[in-house]
C-alpha cells in the first residue's frame, strides 16, 4: 500500500471517528473548524468560543455548540439584500431574512 493511500485511509478513519463524537477536544475542534489549535486556545482564553473545563485543565467542546458558533453572523446573499431593499421600497418596512 502506498503512503498516499495510507494517509487517505487514516484521514477517512479520523473523520469517521470525529463525526460520531459529541464531546470534542482541542484537536477535534481544529479538524472540524479548520482553525489552528493555538487560535482555538486563544479564543477559549478570551471566551469567544463556548467550551468546558470540568477539571480546570483540559478543554472540551460540545459539537452542537461549536457548529452553532460557526453558523453565527450569517452574511446575506446579494439576492436576499435586493429582496429586502425591494420590500422596503414598496412597503416602507424592513423584513428579516428567512433562514
Amino acid at each position: 500500500m502506498t503512503d498516499e493511500i495510507k494517509q487517505q485511509l487514516d484521514r477517512i478513519e479520523r473523520n469517521s471517528l470525529l463525526s460520531a463524537k459529541n464531546v470534542l477536544n482541542m484537536e477535534d475542534v481544529s479538524l472540524l473548524t479548520g482553525l489552528s489549535k493555538s487560535f482555538i486556545y486563544k479564543m477559549t482564553s478570551t471566551m469567544q468560543i463556548p467550551h468546558y473545563k470540568p477539571n480546570g485543565k483540559h478543554v472540551y467542546f460540545d459539537r452542537k455548540e461549536v457548529e452553532d458558533w460557526m453558523r453565527q453572523n450569517r452574511v446575506a446573499t446579494q439576492g436576499e439584500v435586493q429582496g429586502i431593499a425591494h420590500t422596503y421600497m414598496a412597503t416602507g418596512k424592513m423584513r428579516e431574512i428567512e433562514k
